[in-house]
């Protein structure tokens, strides 16, 4: 019974000491920020077919994927990308940008504590069940198409 009470009291403390957002600025940020970002990476995809005619659609993409994880990860390494979070909020978790954050920046958090245990390890800390949940899914599916041949 005391622990239920302790968790009470820890629930409001934490709600009373939490900042409150405005709901309908946060959501206009957030979709001009994660829009913003998708902009960039047609961009980057324009730019890359006026320059590679020759490149198939999956090619393209794929250089435009990499372009953009590059980007994530280097703006997470000079400190930009915690700046767009936490001015756009949701708007920075665009899949592929956000994933790369999401990795970078605890590899970069716990490199003091070496590179097995510190970075290597640490990096996956939260991508790791994306990534583990992602591959658990398509063999799922895989399965399902093998089986039912939907």
């Amino acid at each position: 019974m005391a622990d239920i009470e302790t968790k009470k009291k820890y629930n409001e403390y934490v709600k009373s000491k939490s900042p409150m957002t405005k709901p309908f600025p946060t959501l206009i940020w957030a979709f001009l920020v994660g829009g913003t970002i998708c902009v960039i990476g047609q961009v980057f995809y324009d730019i890359y077919s006026a320059v590679f005619p020759e490149f198939t659609k999956d090619i393209l993409r794929a250089y435009t994927l990499c372009t953009m994880i590059f980007l994530g990860t280097l703006f997470t390494g000079l400190g930009l990308y915690d700046k767009i979070g936490a001015f756009a909020g949701a708007g920075s978790i665009i899949p592929i940008t956000g994933f790369a954050n999401s990795i970078a920046s605890p590899a970069i958090e716990f490199k003091t504590e070496g590179w097995i245990f510190g970075m290597c390890v640490k990096m996956f800390t939260i991508a790791g069940p994306v990534i583990v949940n992602g591959i658990v899914s398509s063999i799922a599916v895989g399965l399902i198409y093998l089986i039912f041949g939907i």
